[in-house]
């Protein structure tokens, strides 16, 4: 019986199966991570993503304790929309549920549909402001010249003046974003501002 063939290129070739191989695993745990990094980020507030979860007993809030909570609202480029906050700031009782709406219209000549983005800075306080209702990865579709308000419901965690990298801290900012969308999907990938940033708070 003849031996079977070996040498360099036989080990060639497993080495080429063996690298397509790690390249087909790496790509689909790439898709994989992304829905699993978002549903970490959600639930730790890590890189000042704000954390979801339901209001706190009314006992909890803290009545001699607050957080001046700014709105930074953007439209990325390829998008008509006007988009502003009811007001440009408010300030909460650590604990204290919140609730403030935004207004966004289509200023231009067709329907649109948009998505907005968020993030909270400093990126410390992701962990702490935590979101009981948001419009955010709700994808909106606009009438030309059609109105809508949308809120943003939210506490922002007492355990804030527990950790020593936010205890201090007396103010913070929740951006957003509108893009774009198909599906329900940003068709930006770039963040970008608006010609004017409306975070001026008069509807």
């Amino acid at each position: 019986m003849t031996a079977a063939p070996s040498g360099p290129g036989r080990g060639a070739k497993r080495t080429a199966i063996a690298c397509a191989g790690l390249a087909v695993g790496m790509v689909g745990l790439a898709f994989a991570s992304v829905p699993l990094y978002n549903a970490f980020c959600k639930a730790t507030g890590y890189d000042g993503t704000p954390r979801q979860g339901p209001a706190l007993a009314a006992s909890a809030a803290r009545t001699d304790d607050s957080m001046v909570v700014h709105f930074d609202t953007n439209v990325a480029p390829g998008l008509s929309w006007k988009f502003v906050p009811e007001v440009s700031r408010v300030e909460a009782k650590l604990g204290e549920t919140k609730t403030v709406f935004f207004r966004v219209q289509n200023v231009g000549s067709a329907p649109s549909a948009g998505v907005a983005t968020f993030n909270v800075q400093p990126g410390l306080m992701g962990g702490y402001f935590v979101k009981i209702a948001c419009f955010c990865f709700n994808e909106q579709t606009l009438q030309p010249g059609e109105t809508l308000d949308v809120p943003v419901v939210f506490y922002v965690d007492p355990a804030v003046r527990d950790d020593s990298n936010t205890a201090h801290l007396s103010e913070m900012t929740l951006s957003y974003t509108y893009f774009a969308s198909k599906n329900g999907q940003p068709v930006k990938a770039t963040v970008a501002k608006s010609g004017s940033s409306e975070t001026k708070g008069d509807f």
